[in-house]
């Protein structure tokens, strides 16, 4: 995925639909996206989650049950995603975004062999 701020395709319009905890946006190509809050959050660009090189990423797990608590402009160039885990440190590029959006299936599948491969959930650790 692009990690630049060069943008090339601009949204018209993003939406967040909290009954379904979906971010959607429309870009002015004609894709329109819809990104599980789950994806966006564990898919972070924070260098929380991405680190400082591929080698570095992390696998977040149980965040099957996230939502998204605000969204703020960053400049014209992006937006910061505050989660209800309070995770708020990724600034999502239109470019990011779009390739999110473009590239969710693989991406998605990745995540969840990640996962199985480390032995983790998608859902939350039990509190007892």
């Amino acid at each position: 995925m692009a990690d630049s701020f060069q943008t090339e395709h601009w949204p018209k319009e993003v939406r967040y639909v909290s009954e379904d905890k979906r971010l959607e946006v429309d870009f002015d190509d004609g894709s329109c996206f819809s990104y599980p809050a789950e994806l966006l959050r564990v898919e972070s660009p924070s260098a929380e989650v991405q680190g400082h090189s591929p080698s570095q990423k992390q696998t977040v797990a149980g965040r099957r049950h996230v939502g998204i608590m605000e969204i703020e402009p960053v400049g014209n160039y992006a937006i910061r995603i505050k989660f209800d885990d309070l995770h708020e440190t990724g600034i999502f590029s239109w470019t990011y975004l779009y390739d999110l959006g473009r590239d969710q299936d693989e991406i998605w599948r990745d995540y969840l062999a990640a996962l199985e491969a480390k032995g983790l959930s998608r859902e939350p650790p039990r509190r007892g």
